[in-house]
């Protein structure tokens, strides 16, 4: 049995999980999606414990919510340094950093790749469908979309920008080394 490797695990699920929900509570600010879908409700009520008293001392940049960033990027560093303590093997400051905000970055672009794939679904099958985390899908991808969507005309009817999109994380994904 591997006792570390459990609970490296447990520490790399649950920041992975509460750096998504801290994210996507981000970029649902970002895009100014309706506050009172139900999904986004439970993202604040799950986020607000710390981002209120950190919000006090760190404020906004414009729209911008710094105090989500700084919560994201403390949760990453915390959980490295965890993982390295756990594991037995020290990492330096610096790179304990550098893994924090490359991390981040791949969770931005990971969850934008399972987004747009969402969308492209629901655009086939279930455009019309009433669940609330539908209009809050089309609300996140667009605004990625939005630039290809510019250069890349629709071809015979079909909207090829979420390929090129996907084409373009995933290179991104290559270049930060996943």
């Amino acid at each position: 049995m591997n006792p570390q490797g459990a609970f490296s695990y447990l520490v790399t699920t649950l920041v992975d999980l509460y750096v998504a929900a801290v994210l996507l509570r981000l970029l649902l600010q970002w895009v100014q999606a309706d506050f009172y879908n139900p999904l986004s409700q439970f993202l604040i009520r799950i986020t607000n414990p710390p981002l209120q008293p950190m919000r006090r001392l760190i404020p906004a940049i414009g729209r911008f919510d710094t105090a989500a960033v700084v919560l994201m990027l403390a949760l990453e560093i915390a959980g490295l340094t965890l993982l390295s303590t756990i594991n037995g093997s020290r990492m330096g400051w610096q790179l304990i950093f550098t893994f924090a905000v490359v991390k981040l970055l791949m969770t931005l672009l990971w969850l934008y790749f399972f987004l747009i794939i969402l969308a492209v679904i629901l655009s086939w099958v279930g455009a019309r469908a009433r669940h609330p985390i539908i209009p809050l899908i089309f609300q996140l991808t667009a605004p990625v979309l939005r630039p290809f969507r510019r250069f890349i005309p629709p071809v015979a009817g079909v909207d090829l920008s979420p390929l090129f999109a996907l084409l373009a994380i995933r290179f991104l994904l290559y270049l930060l080394g996943w």
